[in-house]
C-alpha cells in the first residue's frame, strides 16, 4: 500500500512560501509607501497574507512530520532529513511569533514598524533555507522519490523512470 501523506508535503510547502513571501513585499512595501490611501490596503493584504501563511506553515510542518515516519534512507540523506526538520520547527516558531505580533498586536491596516519588518525578513529568510533544504532532500538525496523498478525490465540497462 503506497502511503498518501508523503506525496501532500511537496503541495503542501509551496503555500506557506508563496504566502509569507508575499506578506513580507506587500508589509515592507506598505511602510515605504507615503501615507496615502493606498497603504492601508497594502498593509491589509500584508497582514492576512501572513496569517494565511502561519496557518499554512503548521500544515506543511504536519504534513513533512508525517512523511518523515518510517523513511528507510542512509546516514547522509537522514542527517539532511533532520537539519530540514530542526529548520522546520525553529521557522514555524519564527513566523508564529512574527505573525502574533502583526496580528494581535495592531491594527492590520496599520503601518509596520521597521523593526517588525525586519524580523518578517528574517523569518522569511528561514522560511525559503528551509524550503531550499527540503529542496535538496529530493534533489540530491532522492528522499521521497520512488523508482519504477519494473520500467528497466525488458530495457536493457535502461534508466529507471521516476514516479
Amino acid at each position: 500500500m503506497m502511503p498518501i501523506v508523503p506525496g501532500w508535503h511537496p503541495i503542501i510547502v509551496h503555500f506557506p512560501l508563496a504566502l509569507i513571501v508575499t506578506a513580507a513585499f506587500c508589509l515592507t512595501w506598505a511602510r515605504l509607501l507615503p501615507r496615502q490611501r493606498y497603504a492601508p490596503v497594502v498593509a491589509t493584504v500584508g497582514t492576512w497574507n501572513l496569517c494565511l501563511g502561519t496557518a499554512a506553515v503548521f500544515f506543511a510542518l504536519g504534513s513533512g512530520l508525517a512523511a518523515a515516519i518510517g523513511l528507510n534512507v542512509g546516514l547522509a540523506a537522514h542527517q539532511a532529513i533532520s537539519a530540514h526538520v530542526k529548520s522546520a520547527i525553529l521557522t514555524t516558531v519564527l513566523v508564529l511569533l512574527v505573525a502574533v505580533w502583526r496580528g494581535a498586536g495592531t491594527a492590520q491596516d496599520s503601518r509596520p514598524t521597521w523593526i517588525f519588518i525586519f524580523l518578517l525578513w528574517v523569518a522569511t529568510a528561514a522560511l525559503i533555507m528551509t524550503g531550499y533544504r527540503g529542496g535538496q532532500n529530493v534533489y540530491r538525496y532522492g528522499v521521497g522519490v520512488s523508482v519504477d523498478v519494473s520500467a528497466t525490465q525488458g530495457h536493457g540497462g535502461a534508466e529507471p523512470r521516476l514516479q
